[in-house]
């Protein structure tokens, strides 16, 4: 019986180290547009087991007359395709911009050099064999001064 109950302990054993997904949660990309404005540095982490819910968040900039220091943080959501490592994006995510560089100031008086961006996503996503991750998106700017049409695209690598 204990040979028995070792041979089903080893076998079990054997099956979860052995058939892991291969679906990488980790990605870290460049994306020209989308959340970081003009351009962002990511890291995104998913969540689940499989493609589903993910996390993000990053760095980057947007200029208009000053340079402005941004940080997107935002949720997504992967949604497989038929077509083999082919997704839909959908996502949400907040974009914090401030002209100095100092995100968070203590300073209640000093509204006009930073600002805030809620930025909705929908996108295709591509991971290819070789572990590389590319994304187009629109995902329109949602802030203080309106609605702005906004695309995003992006190129980074799984891990």
């Amino acid at each position: 019986m204990n040979k028995q109950l070792l041979t089903l302990f080893a076998l079990c054993a054997f099956h979860f180290a052995f058939s892991q997904s291969s679906f990488k949660k980790n990605d870290i990309y460049l994306e020209a547009g989308g959340n970081g404005l003009f351009g962002s540095v990511n890291y995104e982490r998913q969540l689940t087991k499989e493609p589903g819910l993910g996390v993000r968040i990053g760095v980057g900039f947007y200029t208009e007359k000053a340079f402005f220091l941004t940080l997107p943080v935002g949720i997504n959501y992967v949604f497989k395709l038929k077509k083999e490592n082919s997704f839909i994006d959908a996502g949400i995510g907040v974009t914090w911009a401030r002209e100095d560089g100092i995100l968070f100031n203590e300073d209640k008086n000093a509204f006009a050099d930073h600002f805030a961006n809620f930025i909705p996503s929908i996108g295709y996503r591509k991971h290819t064999s070789n572990d590389v991750m590319w994304r187009i998106s629109i995902c329109p700017v949602i802030n203080n001064s309106g609605f702005v049409p906004w695309v995003g695209f992006s190129l980074g690598k799984k891990f």
